[in-house]
This record gives structure tokens, C-alpha cells and sequence, in this order.
């Protein structure tokens, strides 16, 4: 993929008033992990280009994750038996529910389990927070729509794991809302040519990393034009 996507006035995405969303990227869910999805570790060197760039935009950037309480009272029921058995994913407070390395602003930050099950944003950077997401989709009784409204984001570029599962959910949800949306197709995991169709079919723009940074590229530019 080397074309940039046709721009239809209605889906073209806006960059400088755009932010990305990375998806339940966690050291549990990395590839290596027991509980890991395959190909998850493999998108990381472009989730951390993609965070770089929209950090150095000036744009904000949203780590949308999980955290399943021991037991499973709070998880999908379809992870409930697997969790009330005895194991453990994304626990509050584990290494395993922190975000995967390299991602985060500061090496040293660690998820506020405490505040995100309560529903709040936790702020890592001067635009950058995470959020916990109970269900699949990163709008589902979540504060995220709140927080893009007061950030003043109206497109979103999606990266994590896995497209069919909560990426094309939240894809789905973000189409309900009505935000301008773009899937960094080569940093999200469990990729295959159906899904991207179908994602593509409600009017999400299909773009690799080296688009999408190089399309942040000159509202990285008038950012640090305007801090100087």
C-alpha cells in the first residue's frame, strides 16, 4: 500500500485535529505471553513510531487498556470461567497489565489500576492518558468520548490488538459517534484482508505507519513552530 486513501470530504482525516488510539497493549497480551496474541509483539517497533510522531505533532495520544479483577466479576463473560479458574490477565497492579515497553512517555510510568476501574483518565503526558475499557470497544462506559471532546479530536488513527476482536469494535463505535477515522493497518495485530474490508466498508481509511506519520508530519511541525 503506497497511495494515500481517496479524499472523500466526509472521511478525509483532519491531522491536526487528530489523535491515536493504541488498543489493550499489555505485556500479557504480547505474542510471547501464555495468554499473548499471535503477531501482537511484532506491531510494537510501529506502535512506538506512531506514538513518537504524535507526540512530537503535539497530538493527543490515548492507550485505551484492560484490566481483569481477580475472579473475572468484571470481564467479558466469555473470559469469566477461564478467569474464575485461577488465571491471571492484565490483573490491576501486575507486570503483566502494564503497558508494553517502549510505548509509554516515561519507562518508569505505571497504570493507576485504583483510577482507571473507577473510570477515570489517568494523564502519563501533557497529552497523553489511559483509559480502562470494560468490554470491547474503547467507547463502552468509558470517559474516552468525553476526553476527545475537551481535546478537541475529531478523527482518530486506531493501532493495537487484535483487529477482530476490541480494534474493530471501537473502529465501529468511533463510526457511530461520527469521528473521522484510520486504521494503521501494519500496528495492529491479527490483520487478514476480510477484515480490513470490512472495516474499510463503514468508512475507515486503511493507512501503514509511514503514511500516517508522514501525514502528522507538518502538524508536527506548526506544533513546535508554536512553542518556540
Amino acid at each position: 500500500m503506497t497511495d494515500l486513501p481517496p479524499a472523500d470530504p466526509h472521511l478525509a482525516p483532519r491531522w491536526g485535529t487528530a489523535a491515536l488510539i493504541t488498543i489493550d497493549m499489555q505485556v500479557d497480551f504480547l505474542s510471547e505471553s501464555p495468554y499473548g496474541l499471535a503477531g501482537t509483539t511484532e506491531i510494537l517497533p510501529n506502535l512506538r513510531l506512531l506514538t513518537e510522531a504524535f507526540r512530537a505533532a503535539g497530538r493527543p495520544v490515548v492507550h485505551v487498556v484492560r484490566l481483569y479483577e481477580p475472579g473475572g466479576a468484571n470481564a467479558d463473560r466469555v473470559r469469566r470461567s477461564l478467569l474464575s479458574d485461577g488465571a491471571q490477565i492484565a490483573a490491576p497492579g501486575t507486570p503483566g497489565s502494564q503497558l508494553a515497553p517502549g510505548l509509554a512517555p516515561d519507562p518508569a510510568a505505571l497504570l493507576d489500576p485504583a483510577a482507571l476501574l473507577a473510570g477515570r483518565a489517568q494523564q502519563l503526558g501533557p497529552a497523553e492518558h489511559v483509559i480502562f475499557k470494560p468490554r470491547w470497544g474503547a467507547f463502552y462506559q468509558t470517559a474516552l468520548d468525553a476526553l476527545l471532546g475537551d481535546l478537541g479530536v475529531d478523527t482518530l488513527a486506531f493501532a493495537g490488538c487484535n483487529l477482530p476482536n476490541c480494534p474493530r469494535a471501537s473502529l465501529i463505535q468511533a463510526s457511530e459517534r461520527d469521528y473521522r477515522i484510520v486504521l494503521a493497518t501494519d500496528a495492529v495485530s491479527q490483520v487478514s484482508a476480510q477484515g480490513l474490508r470490512e472495516v474499510a466498508g463503514i468508512g475507515v481509511q486503511l493507512m501503514t505507519t509511514a503514511q500516517i506519520t508522514a501525514a502528522i508530519g507538518p502538524a508536527a511541525a506548526q506544533h513546535l513552530d508554536a512553542s518556540r
